[in-house]
């Protein structure tokens, strides 16, 4: 027995006084009308209604009967139309993951934009290198770049393809001169993500392969953010992807080093768990920042 619709047919009886009327104007048959109300009865144990061929009238427990559950309907039809309006207006709390270096460098524009488009949704954003469940933790959408993991279920779009590029600060350059080929590079002090991968050597792809070139970590840390400040700070060459920089190359502030060997890329791709039913938040988010990088197969960082 369906509960909840054998509450509503009492309660639709009760109010028109007539199981045919009910069955009219909820579109069932009598006969259904009629069973819904005989098997709740059945379920509660106790007569609701004193039946005659001219009236109805409630018993005294289904007049208490009654007013819990108009209580319990009312309930129900709030509880949905606050979900129906979520699906048609962005509101409520919207929950982001970053990878960090993204998060950092780029989100401000990105969730200060929406929040103007969109006043009602709250935002709560985490930033982590961590590969994260975006389901178990409860986030409805992240942005993740091609060195994380993430579930193969999951609704990918891509957002970009960012350069890994060699950076330093036109001091530093001016004091230590600028290498002109990659083998040069294991005489510079090197500012470098603390990824045991990186730590010894930088790799560099050539038409015969990846030639790996013995580096000296200067100083070793998880945080872009900081090494792009030592960088700018004359400390020494980085080796970052370009989403992090802003706009240190377009004004010089960084200048790129070996532009003409390639050290790879990034994918950067946004990720949420189905297209099925969105909420109107995730919808609206997914479509502005989908709307912000119409070339997902370029870089729009390397400028």
């Amino acid at each position: 027995m369906d509960r909840l619709q054998s509450m509503r047919v009492f309660a639709k009886v009760v109010e028109q006084g007539s199981f045919v009327r009910a069955a009219e104007i909820l579109e069932i048959s009598n006969a259904v009308t009629t069973r819904f109300i005989a098997d709740l009865e059945a379920h509660l144990g106790t007569r609701l209604l004193n039946r005659s061929t001219r009236r109805l009238s409630l018993t005294e427990a289904g007049q208490a009967y009654l007013e819990r559950v108009r209580l319990i309907l009312a309930e129900v039809d709030d509880a949905e139309a606050l979900v129906s309006m979520e699906t048609k207006r962005p509101a409520g709390t919207l929950a982001i993951y970053s990878n960090a270096g993204f998060g950092q460098s780029q989100m401000g524009d990105i969730l200060s934009g929406y929040s103007q488009a969109y006043p009602d949704v709250t935002l709560d954003v985490r930033l982590s290198d961590r590969s994260i469940d975006l389901v178990e933790e409860g986030i409805d959408i992240g942005f993740f770049n091609s060195m994380q993991k993430f579930d193969a279920s999951m609704i990918v779009r891509q957002l970009g393809v960012a350069h890994v590029i060699l950076c330093a600060s036109p001091d530093y350059l001016a004091r230590t001169g600028a290498p002109e080929q990659p083998e040069d590079l294991s005489r510079h002090s090197c500012l470098n993500f603390s990824h045991e991968y990186l730590r010894h050597h930088w790799h560099v792809n050539t038409p015969n392969g990846v030639m790996d070139v013995p580096i000296v970590s200067k100083i070793v840390s998880n945080s872009g953010v900081l090494l792009r400040e030592l960088a700018l700070a004359g400390m020494g060459i980085a080796l970052r992807p370009s989403y992090t920089l802003g706009d240190d190359l377009r004004c010089g502030k960084l200048v790129q080093v070996l532009p003409d060997f390639d050290m790879g890329q990034v994918v950067m791709s946004m990720v949420y768990p189905s297209r099925r039913l969105l909420s109107a938040k995730v919808r609206s988010f997914a479509e502005f920042v989908s709307a912000r990088f119409p070339h997902p197969e370029t870089d729009p960082w390397l400028v």
